[in-house]
């Protein structure tokens, strides 16, 4: 009896390792490829305006004045990747008025269904932070109409 109990201690578990881990080897996806998968998710979400703190919203916008760059799509994510699971931080300015709950839920399921479907990955949180409100910059061409005329000429 130990025999067979030591027999079936050495065998190697069946257990299912996920679609990245197969008997014909092993898919390693980079930290790049899941966070511009999230950047380009979380871009996709109406109320979206920007991703990113003040500094990464700067350099993005000086990359892309820079004639033949491309866009950042990691801008404003970081992502933690295991070999079956993966977690996103994402740091985003909201458009004015959107609902910043709803805005959330909807970036969160957003990013869980893209970088799940794309890498297989279990997505197992997605934390946001909204570091700004976008304001309509066309709000001061519209003052500057309803100005009173001035008293004196």
């Amino acid at each position: 009896m130990t025999q067979t109990s030591t027999e079936k201690t050495t065998k190697p578990a069946t257990t299912n390792e996920g679609p990245l881990v197969t008997e014909h080897g092993r898919t390693t996806i980079a930290d790049t490829v899941v966070s511009k998968i999230a950047g380009i998710a979380t871009r996709e979400v109406a109320g979206v305006y920007n991703l990113g703190g003040g500094t990464a919203r700067a350099v993005g916008a000086l990359r892309e004045r820079i004639p033949g760059s491309s866009t950042n799509h990691s801008q404003g994510i970081s992502v933690e990747v295991g070999e079956r699971q993966a977690a996103v931080d994402v740091q985003l300015v909201a458009e004015y008025g959107v609902s910043i709950a709803d805005l959330s839920a909807g970036v969160r399921r957003n990013v869980i269904n893209a970088v799940e479907r794309m890498t297989g990955l279990d997505v197992v949180e997605v934390n946001i932070t909204v570091n700004d409100v976008h304001l309509d910059d066309g709000s001061d061409a519209d003052d500057e109409k309803d100005e009173a005329p001035a008293r004196v000429q």
